[in-house]
Parts: structure tokens; C-alpha cells; sequence
């Protein structure tokens, strides 16, 4: 098992192995692809004041979703977490994973962009869901169409496939209720 890097990645894209949609040469890193968040997010709604954690829970009973309308962007208040989506679609073949990171630019500031679950699975087709959360002093701006986030690709050992309950995620699925 390795991580791909940038010459493996162009290879894995070009055969198919790896698709990304839409596809920007120019998000191509070393060793990761750069991802955009979309437009659509979901808010937590504060009532009820707590949330079963057990193997059902569904966010979207905890959440609401919106769309941010060209030209403006996401307020994200110090303390709080929203879920975002990328743009781009990454599927993966059976023998492929990845991991999902943020960017240390936006750490910086105190930006947290995936708190947690970065692992990707083999085989998926869908947007990643980010869990983005405040964790700065400061209100942060959120544009979307920024480079959010990177992509690392892992070659592994057998194969797998991704069919869980969150397989064929989109923006537009993602923020309707």
C-alpha cells in the first residue's frame, strides 16, 4: 500500500482508475488533488438541545440545508461546525482508497476542515462531505468555489467496494431535506 504520488495520480486518472468531476489539471499537487467546496451546506438546527449518537442516527435530522447563492459566502462563528460538500466527484476503483485532509492555510486560521472519518473507501462515486468547524477566536468568511481541501489517493492491497448508505452523495441531494 502506497500513496500516489503526482505522476501515479496523472496515470490512475488517465486509465480510469481514478475519476475526478470536474477535473482541473492545475489541482493536481506532489501528491494529492486539490477539491472545491460547492454551494450547499447544512446547518445544526439547536433544538433538541442534545443528539442521540447510536448506529442510526441521520444527520439530516440534526441539520438544515442551504444553498449559498453566487457571490456570497458562508459566516462560520468561533465554536461551530457546519457540513460542507465539494464540487468534484471522486470515484475510485476497487484496488484504490484515499484520505481526505485539509489545508494548512486555512488550519491556520483555525479552520478544521474534516474533523473526522477522512478515510475514503474503495470503490466510491460520490462528493465528499466535509465537516468543517471553527475552532479560531475569529468569524471566518466561507467562499464557496475555494480549494478546500486535498485528495490522497492510496493504492491497496486486494480490493473492496464502497456500498454504504452514503454512496451517490451530490451537492444537490446533500443540502435538500
Amino acid at each position: 500500500m502506497s500513496i500516489l504520488g503526482r505522476s501515479e495520480i496523472l496515470s490512475a486518472l488517465a486509465d480510469g482508475s481514478i475519476k475526478v468531476d470536474p477535473y482541473d489539471p492545475e489541482c493536481v499537487g506532489p501528491a494529492s488533488i486539490d477539491l472545491h467546496l460547492s454551494r450547499a451546506f447544512r446547518l445544526f438546527v439547536r433544538l433538541p438541545m442534545h443528539v442521540q449518537v447510536e448506529d442510526d442516527i441521520d444527520y439530516k435530522d440534526h441539520t438544515k440545508g442551504i444553498w449559498i447563492p453566487e457571490g456570497q459566502r458562508l459566516i462560520m462563528r468561533p465554536g461551530e461546525t457546519v457540513l460542507g460538500i465539494t464540487e468534484e466527484r471522486i470515484t475510485l476503483s476497487p484496488n484504490y482508497c484515499g484520505w481526505l485532509e485539509g489545508r494548512s492555510r486555512f488550519a491556520r486560521v483555525g479552520l478544521l476542515i474534516h474533523i473526522s472519518a477522512s478515510f475514503m473507501q474503495p470503490g466510491i462515486d460520490n462528493h465528499q462531505v466535509l465537516e468543517m468547524s471553527n475552532f479560531g477566536h475569529l468569524d471566518l468568511e466561507i467562499a464557496p468555489g475555494t480549494k478546500i481541501c486535498q485528495f490522497i489517493f492510496q493504492r491497496m492491497q486486494g480490493e473492496g467496494k464502497y456500498a454504504g448508505r452514503f454512496s451517490g452523495q451530490t451537492p444537490d441531494t446533500f443540502w435538500r431535506d
